[in-house]
């Protein structure tokens, strides 16, 4: 089979002339030496109403072609997206991202380039969020004792749960290898904004002293949903000092406090369970906030989780 080639425009007045006196469409691709299929693809292309008309197929195929060209990944685009690959943004969230700054790359075509980046030697890769393997917690009985007071999940307003209000949040710990340090999460439920504070324990008073700290500055706070753990028994001080609600989800029942949980699991990428939390820094923490903070959201639209909560949206990707 014939290479596949551009046609010219001679030869489109050519393939013209040829069906004027009715020469089959494989005679013409012999007679003109190019694949039987580039005949057939240019008559189908390029037939019309009023016939095949080789002038008018020939200006359509160089816009085609003109149009390509622009296509093609600049690399002053290459720049950003290894810039954000390496602040830990997924290729989704690049080219999302990317397409509100005029700026087209699919995310299909980042994960080619990672890959033959690392084929040469290179570390985006690195950089990619390895699957996570789940596993069904067993139990069905809480062990942990009751928490004085508490408020049900089921008392919560309906309102929390459709995310169109800001200043409802999810709480949780998570702890390091062989439960050595603690890490208080919190998370906005409608902007995903997250924060995140190193604790000396996970005992109950300084979780609740972290909380208040934490949430102290906000200006419209609506309420805390908390897991069943026993680090959270100082609600009552949390509600009084913050003005808020407090509510518990079931136990082992987590996909009721699923942002928080999701945000716990875009954490242990910095901070994995393999690792000892006893000596998370302060500039460590800012640093994580800072990447989950400042990146975009697929479900906010490709914006990132503080601009949402702040209500502004930050500088342009190439600033």
């Amino acid at each position: 089979m014939n290479p596949y080639t551009q046609l010219t425009q001679e030869q489109r007045y050519q393939i013209k002339a040829h069906l004027g006196i009715g020469t089959k469409k494989p005679a013409i691709a012999r007679e003109l030496g190019v694949a039987k299929s580039t005949i057939y693809r240019e008559l189908k292309r390029n037939t019309g109403q009023r016939g095949y008309r080789p002038k008018q197929a020939h200006e359509k195929a160089l816009k085609r072609r003109e149009g390509k060209a622009q296509a093609r990944i600049s690399a002053e685009t290459w720049v950003v997206v290894e810039e954000k690959l390496r602040e830990d943004w997924s290729p989704e969230q690049i080219s999302g991202r990317l397409k509100k700054d005029e700026m087209f790359v699919s995310h299909e075509r980042i994960y080619q380039y990672v890959y033959a980046d690392k084929r040469v030697g290179g570390s985006l890769w690195k950089h990619l969020r390895c699957p996570k393997k789940y596993r069904k917690r067993a139990g069905g009985r809480d062990r942990r004792g009751k928490i004085p007071n508490r408020r049900s999940i089921e008392e919560r307003p309906a309102i929390v749960e459709e995310r169109t209000r800001f200043g409802d949040w999810e709480a949780d710990l998570i702890l390091g290898k062989n439960q050595q340090g603690v890490v208080l999460t919190l998370t906005e439920r409608k902007s995903r904004f997250t924060l995140l504070r190193s604790l000396s324990s996970k005992h109950a008073e300084p979780v609740t002293q972290a909380i208040i700290e934490l949430l102290l500055w906000v200006a419209h706070l609506e309420s805390i949903t908390f897991d069943n753990g026993k680090e959270f028994a100082g609600h009552q001080e949390v509600s009084l000092a913050l003005n808020t609600d407090c509510y518990f989800a079931h136990p082992y029942a987590s996909w009721e406090r699923g942002t928080n949980e999701n945000t716990n699991g875009l954490i242990r990428q910095y901070l994995p369970k393999s690792r000892s939390l006893e000596k998370v820094s302060l500039e460590e923490e800012t640093r994580i906030m800072d990447r989950l903070n400042l990146r975009p959201r697929k479900c906010l639209d490709f914006c990132t989780p503080f601009e949402v909560f702040f209500g502004h949206r930050s500088v342009a990707l190439t600033t």
